[in-house]
């Protein structure tokens, strides 16, 4: 007798675990991180965990951004978020929003994109005004924050795909 499967070709009753046993999506992922069927061709994926400097972090998220990865952008600044600093957790969390905001304008889902990239621009300009820090490892808060305010409303205006290379932000100017 055989073991029933289910229509992705695992065992049904099987879960993706990581090394540790916890449960991971092993599924590959687009660009966009969004999952495709098992055994398809997909973008490498951030490893989570990775502690780096915040000047690491900006400048991989940056080019994460840059090759139209806002999702895995997202997992770095995740990583800072969850390794750094207690007093720099809001800063990083409003810079993952931002770019999970991004990557929801660019998978078509309007109101998520534009009310995550208000969210997080509404976080670092937060953090700024609370740590009187407004270019924190030569990112330009105040910028990002306009950005991601100026692209919620042409989402919410335009109602297209946002082709996310193109509109990535400047982290530093």
């Amino acid at each position: 007798m055989g073991t029933a499967s289910s229509s992705s070709g695992r065992p049904a009753a099987a879960r993706d675990r990581d090394d540790e046993g916890r449960a991971r999506n092993a599924r590959p992922r687009d660009g966009l991180g969004r999952p495709l069927p098992y055994g398809a061709e997909g973008v490498e994926r951030q490893p989570e965990g990775v502690v780096r400097t915040p000047e690491q972090s900006v400048t991989e998220a940056q080019e994460l951004l840059d090759a139209g990865k806002p999702f895995h952008a997202h997992e770095v600044f995740e990583d800072a978020w969850k390794s750094g600093p207690e007093e720099e957790r809001t800063l990083w969390r409003g810079l993952a929003q931002l770019a999970v905001g991004l990557t929801h304008a660019a998978r078509s889902n309007v109101t998520g994109g534009a009310r995550l990239l208000r969210r997080g621009a509404g976080a670092v300009e937060e953090w700024a005004s609370a740590s009187g820090r407004a270019r924190p490892y030569g990112m330009d808060l105040a910028g990002i924050a306009g950005w991601a305010r100026a692209l919620a409303a042409e989402v919410e205006r335009d109602t297209g795909v946002v082709d996310a290379a193109a509109r990535a932000p400047r982290l530093r100017t």
